[in-house]
């Protein structure tokens, strides 16, 4: 047994890629997308029908170029979604743009939107989770998808409060970014970190443990990897979603693993119940100059690839 099959046995693997042919070989549960996943894969010769069907798509109206090209990139959202939903069993994540993520009623509607996509595709709901930033503008638009059942994974997630304030919104889904976490706290030190000490396992070990300890249903999801040890220390997590290239370490390791994670352990977690509003929010996660400095960071790199996407997409609705 590979270290990827019993790991399967504790976690939820999800594949954090855009490649069909790496979620065919790693056969995940779930799998999720962005931006750069989306144009890397859009590159590649065996996927050019799904651009092309986008491009269709896109066409259909006689739009003017702003308003097809965002249909593309949207067409072509949806039709790689749609695409690894015939492979894996669970749920595809399909991100809405990162410029909406200080804006509750645009992510609302684009998040609408994208489901009315996958509807008309055949893909019912259930499958689908519509990825968002974990500001309190993003929380606010998840909490309002979640009462029309559209389940939501919300993203850059650094600080407790943006955990908590999640559970609380009743979402479905966080992913918090341990290596990211990190990187930060590496750089601060100058120095690289003991495994036993990793703050951004740490991290994600907290929140777990918060969430079974009070009963929250939202699912924890450990994201952002950058070594084998960060994951085999978060098994037993709810998911955790791993890069094709930390799949191959995990699949070629023969070693086994327990689970770390455990709701029994959770049950002994010091942390009391918190009720966060918008102020209280604002200033816990103001306290953790890490998750001010990554939230943003993140969203000017969400932002920044799908602006390339969009750069591409234009060409390609230009040419067509």
């Amino acid at each position: 047994m590979s270290l990827l099959d019993s790991l399967k046995r504790h976690t939820t693997v999800v594949a954090d890629t855009g490649d069909i042919g790496a979620i065919a070989q790693y056969r995940p549960q779930d799998a999720t997308t962005n931006p750069s996943l989306l144009l890397k894969a859009s590159q590649q010769p065996e996927y050019r029908h799904l651009v092309d069907d986008a491009l269709k798509a896109a066409e259909r109206g006689g739009a003017p170029e702003v308003a097809r090209t965002e249909a593309f990139m949207d067409s072509l959202s949806v039709a790689f979604g749609h695409e690894i939903l015939e492979i894996i069993p669970g749920r595809v994540s399909t991100e809405v743009d990162a410029r909406l993520s200080f804006d509750t009623s645009a992510s609302v509607a684009k998040a609408r939107h994208l489901i009315g996509l996958y509807e008309q595709a055949g893909v019912g709901r259930e499958r689908i989770l519509i990825k968002l930033a974990s500001t309190w503008e993003g929380i606010r638009a998840a909490e309002m998808l979640e009462r029309e059942e559209i389940h939501c994974n919300l993203t850059l997630l650094f600080s407790f409060a943006q955990a908590v304030a999640c559970a609380e919104a009743g979402v479905t889904l966080i992913s918090p970014f341990v290596g990211r976490i990190y990187d930060w706290h590496k750089k601060v030190r100058g120095a690289d970190i003991p495994a036993a000490d990793d703050p951004g396992v740490a991290s994600v070990t907290r929140i777990y443990n918060y969430y079974k300890k009070f009963d929250y249903p939202t699912q924890v999801m450990g994201a952002s990897f950058r070594k084998m040890d960060q994951i085999v220390r978060l098994a037993g997590c709810d998911l955790l979603t791993i890069s094709p290239e930390l799949l191959d370490e995990l699949a070629k390791s023969d070693d086994a693993l327990t689970a770390r994670l455990t709701p029994e352990s959770a049950r002994t977690s010091a942390d009391p119940r918190l009720y966060l509003d918008e102020k209280t929010f604002r200033w816990m996660h103001n306290e953790d100059a890490m998750a001010v400095e990554k939230l943003s960071e993140g969203i000017r790199k969400f932002n920044e690839d799908a602006r390339k996407l969009e750069k591409w997409a234009q060409t390609a609705v230009t040419a067509a």
